[in-house]
């Protein structure tokens, strides 16, 4: 199962069928429960260690015995070593921190009698901040303009925010801070020039723990991920960038970068078990997150900085899974059957027909319905891709200008 990160909770809300967004529970304030998580955690410590204590000794005297009548005590000066705090190495995750850090927001959000948490990244000068659409709506559960939402620093920095805009289809939104004193925008990076095996580093708001930092490498590239589905069958999904980064919930919308600080991905959803105990469990990071690559989104982004209503290539068509037999052959089919052709589509004009099976667009493989529209949605209105099909068991292919919505 694979969901987008939720808006961490603050109190755990009912389990919700899978594929969904985690719903939110009803606010509390965030540094009493972080202080009380502090708390507990020192606690707990200070039980582990005197039971450490207690078992060491009894050990000690069980094995040696009280060989010198002072009741163990030792004059024998411990060995404590300052090397002093050394500047990070370059390109180490150190130091990937330490530029990327001040240019992370944690958002806080709130309507509708629903509230949560996300994680955002400076974008520019102006206040612009990049998260995720299902951030700014806590999972669908309200209307963009109903948000109200609070932006965080990492320097203790908080400020009102509005939203700008937001994209559904790639779940991409824009917010704007109130305050733009000394912010630190992000560098923009190039994610498709990320290898399988490149160390990434991502840094967020997992459950409400601001400026946490996680690493860890690129698992795959072009992954089709799908994470929603509305009534109408419009489909949010990309070809994403998965990684064994740590992310979690409030994750969302927090920066993937490489390891020169640059901005190459969104972190966006998780693979979840769908293991979790307890009523209102949620899912926690098992090394399978998802990144929405920046090079997909950008001309989105443009667009919503720009005021404008983004726009998607599109094939025109209705598409279903298949799995079969070509002809004669033992072939398994993979792939999206056409079952339907929008009258004037692209794919119409190109020759496609209603029963031919899409296997590749491109370079891209298309084994099912996800990956189609995740492939799909990487490309912009008016660019020129080769479409491979099957007809019968025929395979042939022909190039179309891909359409817009």
């Amino acid at each position: 199962m694979t969901q987008a990160l939720p808006p961490a909770p603050s109190s755990p809300p009912p389990t919700p069928p899978a594929p969904s967004y985690f719903p939110s529970g009803p606010p509390q304030p965030a540094r009493p429960r972080r202080a009380g998580f502090a708390a507990l955690v020192l606690t707990g410590a200070l039980l582990v260690g005197g039971g450490a204590g207690i078992g060491g000794a009894a050990f000690y005297d069980a094995v040696d015995g009280d060989t010198n009548g002072s009741g163990g005590s030792s004059s024998a000066p411990l060995q404590v070593a300052d090397n002093g705090d050394k500047p990070a190495a370059t390109g180490s995750v150190e130091s990937v921190a330490t530029k990327v850090l001040p240019s992370v927001v944690a958002l806080d959000v709130s309507g509708g009698g629903a509230s949560g948490s996300g994680s955002g990244v400076v974008l520019d000068a102006d206040g612009t901040i990049l998260t995720n659409d299902h951030v700014v709506t806590l999972g669908g559960q309200i209307d963009a303009k109903q948000a109200e939402v609070t932006a965080s620093f990492s320097d203790g920095t908080r400020t009102r925010a509005t939203v700008v805009g937001v994209d559904p289809l790639t779940d991409t939104a824009l917010v704007k801070v109130e305050k733009t004193d000394n912010l630190t925008p992000v560098t923009i990076g190039k994610s498709d020039n990320l290898d399988v095996g490149e160390q990434v580093v991502a840094i967020g708001s997992p459950f409400g723990l601001d400026a946490t930092v996680t690493s860890g490498i690129v698992s795959a590239l072009n992954r089709p991920v799908e994470v929603a589905r509305d009534q109408q069958g419009n489909v949010t999904a990309y070809p994403a960038i998965q990684t064994d980064a740590a992310i979690n919930p409030g994750n969302s919308g927090g920066p993937l970068v490489n390891m020169d600080g640059q901005l190459v991905g969104i972190n966006a959803s998780i693979r979840s078990t769908g293991s979790g105990s307890g009523a209102g469990a949620e899912s926690g990071s098992i090394g399978l997150g998802f990144a929405i690559p920046i090079d997909e989104v950008l001309p989105i982004i443009e667009q919503l900085r720009s005021g404008e209503t983004p726009t998607h290539a599109r094939l025109g068509i209705q598409v279903r899974d298949v799995t079969g037999t070509a002809g004669s052959s033992d072939t398994t089919l993979a792939g999206a059957r056409i079952a339907e052709l929008e009258k004037g589509s692209a794919a119409a004009g190109a020759g496609l027909e209603s029963g031919d099976v899409i296997t590749a667009i491109d370079d891209h493989r298309i084994d099912d319905t996800e990956a189609l529209i995740a492939t799909v949605r990487a490309y912009r209105p008016g660019e020129t891709v080769k479409v491979t099909y099957l007809r019968g068991s025929k395979q042939d292919s022909t190039e179309l200008k891909l359409g817009s919505d």
